[in-house]
């Protein structure tokens, strides 16, 4: 049962509101017929725990505004975080809301926040899902509540118009053939502990273990030996928008580079990105700004790419 209805508040009976007004118009009635002093002191208590109800309810939607909206790494059709700064002035009250976000063709789970702060903002996360890749739109914050007891639901909404950037989903890319440059097993060198490299003198907090005790007994001083580590090279991606025309094989080559990216971030290794369009050659470096410009590439061409093509090295 909705009491009213306007673009940033409303207002609506929950089920056992809707049976508390039943027994306080039932009450209300036998006062009437009554006159018993006793049901006018109940019916009395029971509408001023109505009306407290909607008093408080309405208090805790007041006094919160959006600061600030961070969208993270959001992927197309995979789960990710939106995060919304909140900031209070309503003296730290209690809130109790339930907080939806209106996504533009995607969807967003509830949030709850129970309590805000008035010295710093407060973070409140979303788990969104987004159709597709580039800009999307978050219309608006619903905050709604039925604190306290239940008996009434109320809303207000806040018109945000923000937009978030949503990367392209990371598919996982095939085994890179013998070709592809790079991706074999060549390494750098960097002081670690894999493979032995040559000796120094021993300083304070060297392992026992790691003492040379040839290049030792030849000095006459104690000397540990120095290693170093294998890591792979950093993944360059290649990326010629003129080969590709608008469609879902362009999709699915942007969903296998974001993956590339996505595997290059979990094994810490460097990446760049290199667009090729008519405008020219462009380079990015670094997994977020390649994701980035994967997001917002566009096709300029008419082909499927060219065959054979490696774009990953």
């Amino acid at each position: 049962m909705r009491l009213w209805n306007d673009r940033h508040l409303r207002l609506s009976l929950t089920g056992l509101g809707i049976q508390y007004l039943i027994a306080l118009l039932a009450v209300g009635a036998f006062v009437v017929n009554t006159g018993n002093n006793l049901l006018y002191l109940v019916f009395s208590l029971m509408l001023g725990l109505f009306l407290v109800s909607g008093i408080l309810s309405r208090r805790a939607l007041q006094g919160l505004r959006v600061t600030g909206i961070e969208e993270g790494n959001l992927f197309a059709r995979v789960r990710g975080g939106i995060r919304l700064h909140l900031q209070d002035a309503g003296k730290g009250r209690i809130r109790g809301l339930e907080l939806h976000l209106a996504l533009e063709e995607g969807s967003v789970e509830p949030s709850f926040l129970s309590a805000a702060s008035r010295s710093v903002d407060t973070l409140v996360v979303f788990q969104a899902r987004a159709a597709h890749r580039g800009w999307t739109r978050i219309r608006a914050l619903e905050f709604r509540t039925r604190f306290p007891f239940g008996l009434l639901e109320k809303s207000r909404f806040l018109d945000l118009e923000r937009e978030v950037l949503v990367l392209p989903h990371p598919r996982t890319p095939p085994a890179a053939p013998a070709s592809w440059r790079g991706e074999g097993h060549r390494t750098l060198a960097q002081e670690g502990t894999s493979s032995p490299e040559g000796a120094r003198p021993l300083r304070l907090g060297d392992a026992p273990g790691r003492v040379h005790w040839k290049r030792t007994a030849q000095r006459s001083q104690p000397w540990v030996r120095t290693f170093e580590e294998e890591r792979p090279l950093g993944l360059h991606l290649r990326l010629d928008l003129t080969l590709w025309g608008p469609g879902r094989p362009f999709e699915r080559e942007l969903e296998r580079l974001s993956g590339a990216i996505l595997q290059a971030r979990l094994q810490k290794r460097d990446i760049s990105l290199e667009l090729q369009g008519p405008e020219g050659i462009r380079e990015v470096r670094g997994h977020t700004p390649c994701w980035r410009a994967l997001a917002l590439a566009e096709a300029v061409g008419t082909g499927e790419g060219a065959p054979g093509e490696a774009p990953l090295s």
